[in-house]
C-alpha cells in the first residue's frame, strides 16, 4: 500500500456490555490487524454515561486514529465485522446497551452521505465523549469538515460526566 493512497480515519470505540474495558481495550488493538490498515494512535479510556436511556450501565470510550488505504465504506465493512466479533447485535433500539460500538468518525478530509454512512459522523459536535478522546490524539489545528475546529467545539460543550479511565 503507497503513502499517497493511505488516508488518515478516526474511529469511535463505545461499550457498556461484557466487561467494557476489556471490549473496548481488545477492539483497539485489533483495528491494527484490518486488511490495509494500520493503527497509529489511540486514546486513553474514558467512562461516559449513556446518551441514551438511562436505565443502562455507564460506557467506557476511546479514539483511535488508522491510516488506512480502503474506501470509506470498505472501512465501514471491516468495523462492522469487527463488531460482530465481539458480539454485537443490532436490534434496531438507538442508543441502547452494546458490547462494541465501532463509528466511522472522520475519513480525511472527505465528507460523505449515502444511504450507509455519513461523515462526518452525525452529532460528533455535540459528543464530548468523542470530542474529548479525539483531542488527545488529533493533530493540533484539526479541522473538522462542516464543524470547524475541534477546538471550537470542545469551547462549547460540557466535559461533565466524563472520568478517565486509569
Amino acid at each position: 500500500m503507497s503513502e499517497s493512497s493511505q488516508i488518515v480515519a478516526y474511529i469511535g470505540l463505545g461499550s457498556n456490555l461484557e466487561s467494557p474495558r476489556q471490549q473496548v481495550s481488545r477492539a483497539l488493538d485489533e483495528l491494527g490487524d484490518l486488511p490495509e490498515t494500520h493503527c497509529t494512535a489511540r486514546s486513553l479510556l474514558y467512562r461516559t454515561p449513556p446518551m441514551g436511556p438511562p436505565d443502562q450501565p455507564d460506557y467506557i470510550n476511546a479514539v483511535a486514529a488508522v491510516t488506512t488505504s480502503l474506501s470509506a465504506e470498505m472501512l465501514l465493512e471491516e468495523l462492522q465485522r469487527l463488531e460482530r466479533l465481539h458480539w454485537r447485535v443490532r436490534n434496531g433500539e438507538r442508543w441502547g446497551p452494546r458490547t462494541l460500538d465501532l463509528d466511522l468518525l472522520l475519513f480525511g478530509h472527505q465528507q460523505i452521505k449515502t444511504s450507509r454512512l455519513i461523515v462526518p459522523h452525525p452529532g460528533l459536535g455535540e459528543r464530548a465523549f468523542v470530542l474529548y478522546p479525539l483531542a488527545e490524539i488529533a493533530p493540533p489545528g484539526l479541522d473538522i469538515p462542516l464543524l470547524g475546529s475541534l477546538s471550537g467545539l470542545l469551547e462549547r460543550i460540557s466535559g461533565d460526566g466524563i472520568e478517565k479511565v486509569v
